[in-house]
């Protein structure tokens, strides 16, 4: 059943990074309901799914979110950081389009599957068969080769942020060092995500996760329209871009 739930996600991540990503919705919440399905039939409870603790798990996951937003706001406001925030793969978008990755594509694109697949399904399943240690060190190193596609996308788009783990500007061998860095990064992320879920259900990582991504698209508008530290010393303008985090 895991090595089921193992292709059905390398499914999902290949058609929604390289065959169709607008149509990410429609094939996460199907890869969605699929791993659900699994995990059900192998006798794992909704309980054990992280369907659970909703009002504690929306104060968590609502307070970190806020978190979030302040975080951004303060990157964003010191020129020294407002670059890390600059990604053509937002700004090249259109106002719809952006509204559409924020609002359909992140939270169902994104967020349901690998918050019910990663931190939900395949964390039950390994559980039930292994034990909590095993099921959040599974699903964390799964989340973090999930990034792997939507970190080389990430290195030819925004080249601060490549620059900051590569150590320099992007190349085909800091492009690597960017995934690899991408990779370790966003594991431990899974980490804390399963730390979160074990506290407040599906629901607090859910909500963390969405504000992570969706709210990058808002600030990478705003830093775009704000000058870095060298054009506040009077250099040449620079053309700003956006960061949003992973995928």
């Amino acid at each position: 059943m895991l090595i089921r739930s193992a292709a059905v996600l390398l499914a999902a991540n290949v058609l929604n990074n390289r065959v169709a990503p607008r149509l990410a919705p429609v094939t996460s919440a199907a890869a969605t309901a699929a791993l659900v399905a699994m995990a059900r039939r192998s006798g794992v409870s909704w309980r054990e799914l992280g369907f659970e603790h909703g009002r504690r798990g929306a104060l968590i996951g609502g307070a970190l979110a806020g978190a979030v937003a302040v975080a951004y706001a303060a990157g964003v406001a010191l020129p020294r950081t407002r670059p890390l925030f600059h990604d053509e793969r937002a700004l090249s978008l259109s106002a719809p389009r952006v509204l559409e990755e924020a609002l359909l594509q992140v939270p169902f694109g994104t967020v349901l599957l690998e918050e019910v697949g990663f931190r939900g399904a395949l964390h039950a399943m390994v559980r039930r068969r292994s034990g909590a240690a095993a099921a959040t060190a599974v699903s964390s190193a799964l989340f973090g080769l999930w990034h792997v596609l939507p970190a080389v996308d990430m290195a030819r788009a925004n080249p601060a942020l490549g620059a900051l783990t590569a150590g320099e500007a992007p190349n085909h061998l800091e492009t690597a060092r960017v995934v690899a860095g991408s990779v370790v990064s966003t594991a431990a992320a899974g980490v804390l995500f399963c730390e979160l879920r074990r506290r407040g259900g599906l629901l607090a990582p859910a909500l963390l996760h969405l504000a992570t991504n969706s709210l990058g698209y808002l600030f990478a508008r705003v830093a775009a329209r704000l000058p870095t530290a060298e054009t506040a010393g009077g250099g040449p303008q620079a053309v700003g871009t956006t960061w949003n985090a992973s995928a």
